[in-house]
């Protein structure tokens, strides 16, 4: 064989995916040894489990997903499905964070199936389906009657969703407590003595939205505050749109003093529309608004905030996921968190 082949032949063995047996060679263990240990299998001692598991780092093993999917049927990937326009880019890299952190010592892996506005939000998910190419599934923008959920449900294959459903069916979800965190931003404002307050709502078709009006309106019968109609904005709409709309209603004779924000992002959109009015936040006017980060303060100190932690969101939807996957029952795989206390920075 001449030189040019030896080099060739060295770089292709040099590029090679490191195998079971690969493994097994470089420990001196036999491939089901190799294989039971990196499964955490009990009869494989511990010593010997360790060993080979810092291999397999060193070497960079992988187990080929094409191979564990013929000889399991599984692909060990979760696949998290999400409307890219929609979402915003702080949830989307805490709840990748979250699902990543929980599944980080698995054998899974995390996919992200994108859609857009302009599709089906069940096409995606039908897809995973379809194509076996994920063995558990979460989804957001969760709606009282859910098709993704129903579809999911009736093929049996394991997921969870970020929000909850009102169709009667028992699967595992994780949400925020929507209800409560429109009630006590009511309560609040109230108490610094806010009488006339507008909500800037959820997505209507979603069930988030649900929880939201109704907890505003039942404080706001609890405090005697009356609300000012704001029905022509969502957090869904655009900065401009809720800015210009703000602006408008805050040049009314009748105008809110006090506004509960679903987003952090419409609440910088009704900030500027207040000032566009010529009034002034924290003394014309408070916001309670819900954010995900800690930078609203930085924005104004005035503005008043419960915080909703999108990485505790990620974690506990992964953990809900890989339990069903692991035989747990989906009405035991459910969580809501509840919001803390309204926060001012402004002393």
């Amino acid at each position: 064989m001449d030189r040019d082949q030896t080099d060739k032949d060295d770089e292709a063995s040099a590029h090679e995916r490191p195998t079971l047996k690969t493994l097994a060679f470089m420990t001196g263990l036999g491939v089901t040894t190799v294989s039971r240990a990196l499964k955490d299998a009990p009869e494989i001692g511990a010593e010997t489990r360790r060993r080979v598991q810092l291999v397999a780092r060193q070497i960079g093993y992988r187990p080929n997903r094409a191979g564990v999917r013929l000889r399991t049927g599984k692909t060990n990937v979760i696949s998290l499905v999400l409307n890219t326009e929609r979402e915003i880019m702080s949830f989307v890299s805490d709840i990748i964070y979250g699902v990543s952190e929980v599944i980080a010592d698995t054998p899974y892996h995390l996919i992200v199936t994108p859609y857009s506005r302009s599709q089906d939000p069940l096409d995606p998910v039908k897809y995973l389906v379809e194509s076996g190419s994920a063995d558990g599934v979460i989804i957001s923008r969760t709606q009282p009657n859910d098709p993704r959920a129903r579809y999911m449900l009736e093929r049996g294959i394991p997921f969870a969703t970020h929000g909850r459903t009102d169709m009667g069916l028992v699967h595992p979800y994780h949400d925020f407590d929507n209800y409560a965190f429109a009630a006590e931003a009511v309560r609040h404002l109230a108490g610094i003595g806010r009488r006339r307050l507008a909500l800037v709502t959820p997505p209507v078709g979603l069930t988030y939205y649900g929880h939201t009006v109704n907890g505003f309106a039942d404080a706001l019968g609890e405090v005697g505050a009356s609300e000012v109609p704001f029905n022509t904005v969502s957090i869904d709409q655009s900065i401009d749109q809720i800015r210009t709309r703000t602006a408008q209603l805050m040049r009314r004779d009748v105008r809110p003093d006090g506004f509960v924000s679903s987003a952090a992002a419409a609440t910088l959109a009704i900030v500027a529309g207040i000032e566009d009015a010529g009034l002034k936040l924290g003394r014309d006017v408070d916001v309670v608004s819900k954010q995900s980060s800690e930078l609203l303060h930085l924005f104004r100190r005035e503005l008043l905030v419960v915080n909703e932690d999108f990485r505790l969101a990620g974690t506990e939807l992964a953990r809900a996921v890989l339990g069903w996957i692991g035989g747990g029952a989906p009405g035991s795989l459910q969580s809501v968190v509840k919001p803390g206390n309204v926060v001012s920075y402004s002393g």
